[in-house]
């Protein structure tokens, strides 16, 4: 990997982390579509690297949000009350909904690292995505706030978030779905799907970095992660805000057929 593969894979995350048309799989498309022949061992941290950076971005986006909700819950330790607080119930939702993938995601590491390098089943599992994306407009009343979300919405979600953890699975449009599956508005739906991603993504930011540091010669990809990771952390921010106000008026039916389209294309190159 030099530089510009780099830049050019972080522009690529950070347009497609938290739109609902998989960043995973785009990571994985891009350098089979320009035929990057990157080393599996420098590719896949740099992979879960990037999106550490769209991570940040997603912190800074929500840093009110994430602040009052912590705030919140610490009050709320220990007291009764708890889950009667709404900003100290849903960070419990939080954490329900994260449950499901953590404990999914440290059984079957090595099925899911493999999936990256297979470009055939991440265009199927793009054309999944399609379907899901459906599924969310064609099921759900969406006449429900986070306000009125209960314990089993949020393992809903949290079970959807599950098929996100492999290439080609949008996990926001996996959440997304799970949420409007449960009448969740889109804006709500795709909030709280961008809260539960934090801890799934700090933890694979964690496990990547374990990984990495564990290649002798690590230190000589950092000059060449750097450029990418600023690339994904920009451009992550930006797609955060756009997609926000697009789901206020909009429909994900564009996200679907984009996702289908995108699926054939590379399940039929890889025949």
């Amino acid at each position: 990997m030099n530089a510009i593969q780099s830049i050019i894979l972080g522009i690529v995350q950070g347009l497609t982390e938290f739109l609902p048309v998989s960043s995973s799989a785009h990571l994985v498309i891009v350098p089979n579509l320009f035929g990057w022949q990157i080393q599996q061992s420098q590719l896949f941290p740099f992979d879960v690297l990037v999106q550490v950076a769209s991570l940040f971005a997603l912190l800074i986006y929500f840093r009110h949000d994430l602040l009052v909700l912590a705030s919140a819950f610490i009050r709320g330790l220990g007291k009764k009350d708890s889950f009667q607080n709404p900003d100290s119930k849903l960070v419990w939702y939080l954490i329900i909904a994260t449950i499901p993938a953590g404990i999914f995601g440290l059984i079957f590491k090595p099925v899911i690292e493999e999936a990256f390098s297979a470009p055939k089943l991440v265009g199927l599992f793009l054309i999944g995505t399609a379907l899901i994306l459906v599924i969310a407009e064609r099921i759900g009343k969406r006449n429900r706030n986070l306000s009125k979300m209960t314990w089993k919405d949020a393992l809903w979600v949290g079970c959807f978030q599950v098929l996100a953890l492999f290439p080609g699975i949008s996990r926001s449009g996996a959440t997304l779905t799970g949420g409007m599956t449960r009448d969740l508005n889109r804006p709500d739906a795709a909030r709280f799907a961008f809260l539960i991603s934090i801890p799934i993504m700090f933890s694979a930011g964690i496990m990547a970095s374990l990984d990495l540091i564990q290649i002798s010669e690590w230190r000589q990809f950092i000059p060449v992660y750097l450029p990418g990771l600023l690339a994904s952390m920009l451009v992550s921010y930006l797609a955060i805000y756009w997609f926000l106000g697009y789901l206020k008026n909009h429909r994900l039916y564009i996200f679907a057929f984009y996702c289908l389209i995108i699926g054939l294309l590379t399940f039929f190159h890889n025949l």
